[in-house]
């Protein structure tokens, strides 16, 4: 009998729609008509054990017990899932062959990877396993991953990298929130005090945004602009602006910007150029090409839906699913990749008749559209074991989805119909021109081919175009006029959905030690896709967070709490580091001791710093919740939260 092992019951349905019949039916698994056997995990079915599982003494919180690691791991069976492991447990006995179809990711892979071994699969058995990658649950689609069996493994290694994300966010977290709650008690705080990994730096960067505005002041700057016209009888009647650059005399009087802080100065630069002659001293025309943007990761799907229609991206990922599992519109939506396989090409065609079909707004867009284009998004180099999420090739009247779905398919659906548009192609010109002097400069860019952009009926989509009359090196212009544009700076704005999904997406930008942002990628994140959203709502459950409209702002309690933790604790270095290594592991470029070993010498130290730290910070604040979670990003203390999807 051949089993397979699908991540969730929906899966598993997908999976026995398109193989042997009669099918029957039984708690917890289908049987096939050819005798094999569809079953499936709910979301996880194991889980870390407590720490008095360890030692009973572990279950009070004790300075004297921290670091509490581990030394033979531990995995128990979540209370209430633990009958369908009983149904894994027979069928598992009974199964000459095994098929771990979880999704198509790195959670996805341990999760039923960490049943197989706790029911205790080994020997050939265990060497026999394969692995069904599933991004799409229609049924041809799921027959083609039927048909692309892989050996189980090829995926050890990203199997290893959950498992040591697993691990370490266990140890992580819960030692420090019992280390900061203990001293935070001291202090006066009665409350949990929850850290995390990902959680806490996430918190740091709002915190610390926050602050920058509250203690930003205004500062006034200048810019100096000159308006030519034409004196030959070519360009009379022709008009353009240009802007002052200032040079390396005018140091003194530029912040470290380059922006003009001395009025006079920009008043005598008015003076000197009024009614001057304006030598063009260089025009440069370039045609340039816009390739059309990639297709959606979750990730790039939740900023723009924020930016759009002020979606939270727990709001985006839960229509996602939706999409996927119920509507199967839509591809598998937890990916962090924007590339497609080179055979997906080949259903091109089907795919676009099923948006023409689906979707009446994007109608003229699927005509208008070249199948026989390829963008850049085509890329095997680029695809593992999931791709860019785009449309499936069912049809489906949107009418019957709600709001937001409709929004979601119609945005993935454009995207992935850029892909079969030509590059958008404008011609950009720069000049300079000399006055008295002084160096002046303007640019405009205009519009020779709309390809891709032609699907953005919205003019905010649109970046707004500028022309200038025909200009030639060596013309001299008249200066008739000029002007001091009077500026202030202007602070940081708050984060929004959009902004802080961007940050956590793009780290780098935050990470404070060089020597670690020289090895990060602009890609490198906080978190995964699969769990940002949850991460954000976390810090809102737990009140570190609030919204003020659009704005995330740090809460009192958000704030001291950042204010208590070592640097290290609140910035993106640590778990932007981690990502990278664990991204490695799954190469096969770093090993489980070669993260861990390292990571546990690190925990060693912040927890003598805790134990030597009074957070003076948390003196007189006021606790957000009775109830709030022991470690950083796993269950909530009391009651127990799902971390995967599990329908």
């Amino acid at each position: 009998m051949k089993l397979y092992i699908a991540e969730k019951p929906s899966l598993g349905r997908a999976i026995a729609a398109v193989l042997p019949s009669p099918h029957n039916k039984q708690p917890g698994y289908i049987e096939l008509g050819n005798g094999d056997v569809v079953s499936w995990c709910i979301g996880h079915l194991l889980e870390q054990a407590e720490p008095d599982a360890y030692d009973s003494t572990f279950k009070s919180w004790r300075l004297e017990h921290l670091p509490i690691v581990p030394q033979q791991w531990q995995l128990t069976p979540k209370s209430k899932t633990r009958q369908q492991l009983t149904v894994l447990r027979k069928l598992v006995k009974q199964a000459k062959e095994i098929v771990h179809a979880g999704d198509p990711d790195r959670e996805g892979q341990l999760l039923v990877d960490e049943v197989i071994s706790y029911l205790g699969v080994k020997g050939n058995k265990r060497d026999s396993v394969q692995r069904l990658l599933i991004n799409d649950l229609n049924p041809k689609a799921v027959q083609r991953s039927l048909n692309e069996l892989r050996s189980n493994k090829e995926f050890v290694p990203l199997s290893v990298s959950a498992l040591c994300r697993s691990r370490a966010d266990w140890l992580y977290g819960l030692n420090m929130t019992r280390a900061y709650t203990i001293q935070g008690g001291k202090a006066g705080y009665k409350g949990v005090l929850s850290v995390g990994r990902v959680q806490t730096p996430l918190l740091g960067l709002v915190a610390r945004r926050d602050e920058e505005i509250d203690q930003f002041i205004n500062k006034k700057f200048y810019e100096v602009q000159a308006f030519v016209s034409g004196l030959t009888d070519e360009n009379k009647g022709d008009q353009f602006s240009l802007k002052w650059q200032p040079s390396v005399a005018c140091e003194q009087y530029l912040d470290d910007d380059k922006r003009l802080l001395h009025r006079p100065l920009a008043e005598n630069i008015v003076t000197r150029i009024k009614n001057q002659k304006a030598l063009i001293t260089k025009v440069d025309h370039q045609h340039k090409k816009q390739s059309p943007p990639l297709p959606f990761s979750l990730s790039s799907l939740q900023i723009e839906a924020a930016k759009t229609y002020a979606m939270s991206a727990k709001q985006v990922l839960d229509i996602c699913q939706g999409l996927y599992e119920r509507h199967q519109l839509i591809t598998y939506p937890r990916s962090d990749s924007r590339y497609l396989p080179q055979e997906q090409l080949s259903q091109a065609p089907d795919v676009i008749r099923a948006i023409d079909s689906c979707c009446a707004t994007l109608a003229k867009a699927c005509e208008k559209s070249n199948p026989q284009l390829r963008s850049k998004a085509w890329n095997d180099k680029k695809v593992d074991a999931h791709h860019a999420i785009i449309p499936t090739q069912k049809v489906c009247d949107l009418n019957t989805l709600s709001k937001g779905e409709q929004q979601i398919y119609q945005h993935i659906a454009r995207q992935y119909l850029f892909q079969f548009y030509p590059d958008y192609e404008y011609a950009q010109t720069k000049v300079e021109a000399n006055i008295q002097g002084g160096l002046f400069k303007t640019s405009a860019r205009t519009p020779m081919i709309q390809g891709w952009k032609a699907l953005y009926a919205e003019s905010k989509r649109t970046t707004p175009e500028t022309s200038l009359p025909v200009i030639n090196q060596g013309d001299t212009w008249h200066c008739h006029e000029a002007d001091i544009l009077n500026k202030k700076t202007t602070p940081p704005e708050h984060f929004n959905d959009a902004t802080l999904l961007a940050a956590m997406t793009g780290i780098s930008r935050y990470v404070q030690n060089s020597n670690i942002r020289k090895t990060l990628k602009e890609t490198d994140g906080l978190g995964t896709e699969a769990t940002r959203a949850g991460i954000i709502e976390l810090l809102f459950k737990r009140k570190f967070l609030v919204r003020q409209g659009k704005q995330i702002l740090a809460t009192a309690v958000g704030n001291a709490l950042i204010k208590s933790l070592p640097n290290c604790a609140t910035t993106p270095d640590m778990t932007a580091q981690w990502e990278q290594q664990l991204n490695a592991i799954s190469v096969k470029q770093l090993n489980y001791q070669g993260f861990m070993d390292p990571m546990n010498q690190h925990l060693d130290t912040l927890i003598i710093q805790a134990k030597q730290h009074f957070p003076s910070a948390l003196q007189g604040v006021k606790a957000a919740s009775p109830h709030s979670n022991e470690k950083g990003e796993k269950k909530p203390f009391y009651k127990k939260k799902r971390t995967r999807n599990k329908k």
